[in-house]
């Protein structure tokens, strides 16, 4: 007997056996059993997913002597004479040979007799967008009223050349790339029934190169079965095909980790004496590293299209790159593949974007720089060694006490590392002095957070009583500026005037009237509106526009 292609030779007979398409097989099956079956179908789709299968499938159920829950039997008469091609009343038409108006003419004529045998006469065409513009016009009556023991199914790749008037007489079903493992899975069981040893990966191979077409994957089986010998092992499948080794793209992202530039050139030589296309190299790469943002976003791997080998590698990246890291590299590989379509010495154009990527440095977000920058505030803060500056490049200055400020710099300072803030208390201070130590405590948070020294500017200071320093304000906006950072105020406030002192609010008559604050700016707290100086700072902070 001759050889039968595994496409041929395993091509479904039952609706059940069609892989990946069962929102189209279902909704079939029900058609026939409640008998709402259309005049007229079209399956749309890419190429070897099922639709000339499923076209063949239905017309047999059609037209079974003796189905079995909208199946058919395969054994009665006019199944077995349909699938040795003797059926008189299942008719298949290649669009591309018969696209002419001529041929149009002759089915439509043909049209009118009845079947022969089975229940109806069922067109198939193949390829459908094939014909021309004056067969489909020469097709439209017939399609809208055909007889009743008439049905017709088109199956075409590309559905956007019908036109939409023979769209709308038929019952569109668009069929789905089918899924990498549904394709891995009926391999295997190919494999084992044609006594042919293959491991994962090399299944995984196939289902990838495939792209989604099963018939592509069958036709690509059959070669490799016949170069292996009835062993399929990955090593050799890479040979054969000529494809590039996974183990190059995970060698590029243990190098970014362990910035081992040198792995750059290594692997450039690698696809180089290969013969490996570099373009292919690239989108691979950057397929490598969507694999990774898949596991980092998620931290899962079904999103992975890959080997079971490799699923784990691909976990472990967890905690080693950062979101932010991931989309750069993308970014900079997909701006390098555009580039290299165009480059004169592709060779050397990998090697030094290779070179690029490993020397890229992690990524910081400007959250936890500023964070950083807090910190270290707090820390010099703290330390009594340096006062900041608006600038943060600008050399510090060192600290000095209030009564020393404006001083030549060549006076004796005070030893700071023998101050003690205990003895600076609010109660040692006169009226007129504390107010003055109140305006350079907002000077000094105003350096260091913008809109909360503002918002202490509009302020009115009211004294002191106890361990209270008394303000006074109305407005809902300051308020909510100073309780939102009251552990930050508290802290200031202890380190500036000694002792355990804090902030208190108190509800002042004389502030619903306009007064002028300590920074001579002048507010209305009695129709609750900011002054200037604290929406400008909101805006330098956060960004906007004042709006009336």
């Amino acid at each position: 007997m001759n050889f039968v292609v595994t496409a041929r030779k395993w091509r479904p007979a039952r609706f059940e056996d069609v892989i990946g398409q069962e929102h189209i097989t279902t909704t079939l099956k029900n058609a026939i059993k409640n008998k709402r079956i259309a005049h007229a179908f079209i399956f749309a789709g890419p190429r070897g997913v099922g639709k000339t299968t499923t076209a063949r499938i239905l017309a047999k159920s059609l037209n079974c002597l003796s189905p079995v829950d909208a199946e058919p039997c395969n054994e009665c008469e006019m199944c077995r004479s349909f699938d040795s091609s003797q059926s008189l009343d299942i008719i298949e038409i290649d669009g591309a040979s018969n696209r002419r108006i001529d041929e149009i003419r002759t089915l439509r004529e043909s049209v009118k007799y009845a079947p022969t045998k089975g229940k109806y006469k069922v067109y198939i065409i193949d390829e459908v967008h094939m014909l021309t513009t004056e067969s489909f016009n020469a097709l439209l009556k017939t399609l809208e009223e055909p007889p009743e023991h008439t049905i017709f199914i088109f199956a075409t790749t590309d559905v956007h050349k019908v036109p939409l008037t023979i769209i709308s007489r038929c019952q569109r079903f668009d069929f789905r790339r089918i899924e990498m493992h549904a394709i891995k899975n009926l391999l295997k069981k190919i494999a084992e029934e044609e006594k042919i040893d293959i491991d994962d990966q090399s299944l995984t191979i196939i289902a990838k190169k495939a792209d989604g077409a099963l018939r592509d994957a069958e036709s690509l089986f059959d070669q490799i079965a016949s170069y292996s010998e009835g062993k399929v092992e990955s090593s050799t499948l890479s040979t054969m095909l000529n494809l590039i080794d996974d183990e190059v793209y995970f060698q590029i992202s243990d190098s970014i980790i362990n910035k081992n530039f040198a792995a750059a050139f290594e692997v450039t030589k690698q696809v180089f004496d290969k013969g490996w296309n570099f373009i292919d190299f690239t989108n691979g790469l950057i397929e490598h590293f969507r694999n990774i943002l898949t596991v980092v976003v998620t931290g899962k791997t079904e999103l992975i299209e890959s080997a079971e080998i490799y699923l784990e590698r691909y976990f472990a990246y967890r905690g080693k790159y950062s979101e932010s890291d991931l989309l750069r590299i993308l970014s900079f590989l997909n701006k390098t593949f555009q580039e290299l379509r165009y480059a004169v010495n592709q060779r050397l154009k990998i090697e030094v974007s290779l070179s690029h990527l490993i020397g890229l440095e992690k990524a910081i977000s400007i959250k936890e720089a500023l964070e950083k920058l807090d910190d270290l505030k707090r820390r010099l803060n703290s330390q009594g060694e340096v006062k900041e500056s608006k600038n943060m490049y600008a050399a510090p200055t060192f600290f000095q006490p209030e009564e020393n400020q404006g001083k030549s710099f060549n006076e004796p300072k005070p030893d700071i590392r023998n101050f003690n803030k205990d003895s600076f208390s609010a109660a040692n201070y006169s009226a007129q002095d504390l107010t003055t130590k109140w305006k350079s405590f907002v000077k000094s948070v105003n350096q260091e957070k913008l809109v909360v020294g503002s918002a202490l500017s509009n302020l009115q200071f009211l004294g002191s009583a106890g361990s209270n320093l008394n303000v006074s304000t109305n407005d809902p906006s300051i308020k909510s500026i100073l309780e939102q950072n009251k552990k930050y105020l508290d802290g200031k406030v202890n380190d500036f005037f000694g002792g355990q002192y804090q902030i208190n609010q108190q509800e002042n008559p004389e502030t619903q009237i306009n007064f002028i604050n300590n920074s001579g700016s002048r507010v209305n707290n009695a129709n609750g509106k900011v002054n200037s100086d604290l929406i400008n700072a909101i805006i330098n902070e956060l960004g906007g526009e004042e709006l009336e």
